[in-house]
C-alpha cells in the first residue's frame, strides 16, 4: 500500500462524512471536508506520477472515489435545491454513461485501460469548484447571484463535451477492436 493509494482510501472514507454534514445543513464543515477530498485527489495523482508510484489498485480506486464523491455531493445539493436539477441530472447521466460504456466494453471486448482526457480533467476540476461554490454560498460565505447560473452553464458544457468525447473515443476503439 503506497501513499497515493492511502490518499485515495482517505478520500473514499470522507464521502460519508460529506454526506452527513450536507444532510444536516452544516455546509461550512461539508465544504471543508469536500475540499480536503478534492486536494487529496490532486495530491495522490501528482505523487503517483512524480514518484512513479502508480498501481493497478490506484488506477481502479481513484476514478471510483472521484465519481462517488462527486455523485454524493451533487445529489445531496440537488435534493436540497441548492444545485439546479438539470445540472445534477447531466453530471449523474454523464458518469452513468461512462461507467456503463466501460462495463460494456470490458464485457464485450476484454481489457479496458481508461486514461482520462484533458477535457475530462477540466470537467472534474470545474465540477469540484462548482460544488464548493454552492456549499460556500449555502454557508453564507459568498453571495449567490446570476454569475452562478453562468458557472453552471460552463460546467454543463464541459459535462456534455467530455461525455461526448468519451463516447466517441471509446466507440471508435470498440469498432477498431471488433474489426480485428
Amino acid at each position: 500500500m503506497n501513499l497515493p493509494n492511502l490518499l485515495t482510501l482517505l478520500r473514499i472514507g470522507l464521502i460519508p462524512v460529506v454526506a452527513y454534514y450536507l444532510a444536516r445543513g452544516q455546509y461550512e464543515v461539508a465544504l471543508g471536508v469536500f475540499l480536503v477530498a478534492a486536494l487529496t485527489d490532486f495530491a495522490d495523482g501528482y505523487i503517483a506520477r512524480r514518484f512513479k508510484l502508480t498501481s493497478r489498485l490506484g488506477a481502479a480506486l481513484d476514478p471510483i472515489a472521484d465519481k462517488v464523491n462527486m455523485l454524493v455531493a451533487t445529489v445531496m445539493l440537488a435534493l436540497q435545491e441548492l444545485l439546479p436539477l438539470w445540472l445534477a441530472i447531466a453530471i449523474v447521466a454523464r458518469d452513468a454513461v461512462i461507467v456503463a460504456g466501460a462495463l460494456a466494453y470490458r464485457l464485450a471486448l476484454g481489457h479496458l485501460d481508461v486514461t482520462p482526457t484533458r477535457l475530462s480533467k477540466v470537467n472534474t476540476v470545474l465540477e469540484f469548484a462548482a460544488l464548493l461554490v454552492v456549499m460556500a454560498a449555502a454557508a453564507g460565505w459568498l453571495e449567490a447571484g446570476g454569475w452562478m447560473t453562468a458557472m453552471f452553464a460552463v460546467v454543463l458544457a464541459t459535462v456534455v463535451a467530455s461525455g461526448t468525447q468519451y463516447v466517441v473515443i471509446w466507440g471508435r476503439k470498440a469498432l477498431a477492436q471488433r474489426r480485428r
